[in-house]
C-alpha cells in the first residue's frame, strides 16, 4: 500500500511530539501570586476543529459489524457484552449516547468548539452527539471535581487538566501540551458496535498542536483508556483535528446508536 503525503506528514509530527513530550509544571503559579490557567497557556486550543480521520477509518466512519473488536484489548468479561450488542435496546433504554462518552468521543467524526468557560475551565463542545466536556485547572475546581466524583456518574465524567511545557520551550504556539485525566464515568462504548468500557475506567489525554505544511494547524489528541474490568491493558488511539476558520460548518446532531 502506498503511503499518502498526508499520512507521512502526520507520522513525522506524531514522532516529533512523542520525542518532545513536555514535563508537568504548575502553570497557575508565579512569583508574587497565583495566575489563572488561561493566561500562561503554552498552546492555544480555542476555536473550531474538524476531525481529520487518518487512523481506524473502518471503525470510525461506519458502524463496525457486531462482534468486531480487533485492536482493542478487550477482556474475557467484555466478550458477552460485545456479542450481545443491541442498538435498538440502547435506544429504548435512553442509552444512545453510550458511544459518545469521554472514552470515545474524540474519535467520533465531527467538529469541536473549544472555548474558555472561565479563566480556569476549558470547555469542549462536540457537534456529534452535542456533548460538553469541562476541563478544570484550578486547585479549587479540581477539588470540586473530586467531590463531584462521589456524585452521579456522567458520560463525560470529571476532568482535571494540567499544562505541560516542552523542555526549552518559549511558551509560544507548540511550546507545550495539555494533559487531562477523566474519571467518574458512566459505562460506555469504545466503538459504536458495543465494545465496552466500565464505570471504573480512567481516560488520560494529551492535547498537542502542530503546524501543517499548508499553513494550517493540527490538533493531536492521544487518548489512553484504562479499565480493570473490560480491558486487559491500555487502549490507545490518536485522533487528529484540523483548525477551521469559523463555525460556519458547525452542525449539532443528537446521539445515535447506529447513525
Amino acid at each position: 500500500m502506498r503511503t499518502s503525503f498526508a499520512a507521512t506528514v502526520l507520522l513525522v509530527i506524531a514522532l516529533g511530539v512523542a520525542l518532545t513530550r513536555p514535563t508537568p509544571v504548575r502553570a497557575q503559579q508565579q512569583a508574587g501570586g497565583a495566575r489563572s490557567a488561561r493566561d500562561p497557556a503554552p498552546i492555544d486550543l480555542t476555536g473550531y476543529w474538524v476531525s481529520y480521520v487518518t487512523e481506524n477509518w473502518r471503525y470510525r466512519m461506519v458502524t463496525p459489524a457486531k462482534g468486531e473488536y480487533r485492536r482493542i484489548p478487550s477482556s474475557p468479561a467484555a466478550l458477552p457484552l460485545i456479542n450481545a450488542w443491541d442498538p435498538a435496546a440502547d435506544e429504548r433504554a435512553g442509552n444512545q449516547c453510550k458511544s459518545y462518552g469521554a472514552g470515545a468521543i474524540m474519535s467520533v467524526p465531527g467538529r469541536l468548539h473549544i472555548t474558555w468557560q472561565d479563566a480556569d475551565t476549558l470547555r469542549i463542545e462536540t457537534d456529534a452527539g452535542t456533548q460538553t466536556r469541562l476541563f478544570h485547572f484550578s486547585q479549587s475546581a479540581s477539588a470540586a471535581a473530586s467531590q463531584a466524583s462521589s456524585g452521579p456518574r456522567s458520560w463525560q465524567g470529571e476532568s482535571t487538566a494540567t499544562w505541560e511545557r516542552a523542555t526549552g520551550g518559549d511558551g509560544g504556539g507548540g511550546g507545550g501540551s495539555l494533559r487531562v485525566v477523566t474519571s467518574n464515568l458512566r459505562a460506555g462504548y469504545l466503538r459504536k458496535n458495543g465494545v465496552p468500557y466500565s464505570e471504573r475506567a480512567t481516560v488520560t489525554e494529551h492535547f498537542d498542536v502542530a503546524p501543517l505544511p499548508d499553513g494550517g494547524r493540527l490538533l493531536l489528541v492521544t487518548t489512553i483508556v484504562e479499565d480493570p474490568v473490560y480491558l486487559t491493558g491500555p487502549y490507545v488511539v490518536s485522533p487528529h483535528f484540523k483548525k477551521e476558520a469559523d463555525g460556519s460548518k458547525w452542525d449539532p446532531t443528537p446521539c445515535s446508536s447506529t447513525w
